[in-house]
């Protein structure tokens, strides 16, 4: 299938690893442009290598932390306007009420609450002056099903979420789609530290991580290259009808209440 992206021009935040790594070497095979940014300026560089290597296509990178106050602009003013703005970056960590400070959890949410918010205010005002482009939000999981021991990721999914909701409802008429994928269990770092976290928590030792993810469709989380194909798809014209959304890749898992266990 065609996907009518070579071409195009995609920025990626949290590019460097995990689901936006897959995600740009996604993009790559259809010939799309690529703008990466993440806070690790080697990690970009490896990447950006791995991609020239492979595909014929111009990779740009920026090793910039979003959180910042006007990051989002001082981005903007070296990119430009792409066609596709993947909003990815944050690890937002994971813990109950109590064990989430208010300091730690401002500064989870700057990142990727508040750097989703701000990206999308500078690139969507872009945007709008062309009448065309496409934004998607990755959340998680956690915004629907919702987890006291991860409780300030469950809040920030939930608020993204229904921001890309509000945004993407009537963005059509300005030409652009917003839209969110939202992932459930992901086979990343990330989720191997959240799951060590817990098992601490639940049974005083990291050594029992894995236990959390029998319960998951086919035993397993989903493959970082199965988020990425989505997000991919999501993004192309094969998908133009589709604005202020959700889109869960979950195995299903999202269907059922409660956490991983």
């Amino acid at each position: 299938m065609d996907l009518k992206l070579g071409g195009k021009t995609v920025l990626i935040t949290g590019a460097s690893k995990g689901i936006g790594r897959a995600a740009a070497i996604s993009f790559a095979a259809e010939g799309c442009h690529l703008q990466l940014v993440a806070r690790t300026e080697d990690d970009l560089k490896q990447l950006a290598a791995e991609i020239s290597s492979n595909y014929q296509v111009k990779t740009t990178i920026y090793a910039l932390d979003i959180s910042g106050n006007g990051s989002s602009q001082t981005l903007f003013e070296k990119t430009g306007t792409p066609d596709i703005l993947i909003n990815n970056a944050g690890a937002i960590p994971a813990g109950d009420l109590q064990t989430i400070d208010e300091a730690r959890w401002r500064q989870a949410w700057d990142l990727k609450v508040f750097g989703y918010i701000n990206m999308c205010r500078t690139y969507y005002d872009a945007m709008c002056r062309k009448n065309s482009g496409v934004i998607v939000n990755v959340t998680g999981l956690a915004a629907d099903r919702t987890d006291a021991d991860y409780i300030a990721g469950t809040t920030g999914n939930a608020g993204l979420n229904a921001f890309t909701r509000a945004l993407g409802s009537r963005s059509l008429r300005d030409g652009i789609r917003v839209l969110a994928v939202s992932p459930g269990a992901v086979a990343t770092e990330r989720l191997v530290n959240l799951m060590k976290t817990r098992s601490e928590a639940e049974f005083g030792t990291t050594d029992r991580w894995q236990s959390y993810l029998s319960n998951l469709p086919l035993s397993r989380a989903a493959e970082v290259e199965e988020v990425a194909d989505v997000i991919t798809f999501m993004a192309s014209e094969r998908a133009s009808y589709i604005s202020g959304t959700i889109v869960t890749v979950d195995g299903g898992h999202g269907a059922n209440n409660g956490s991983f266990t």
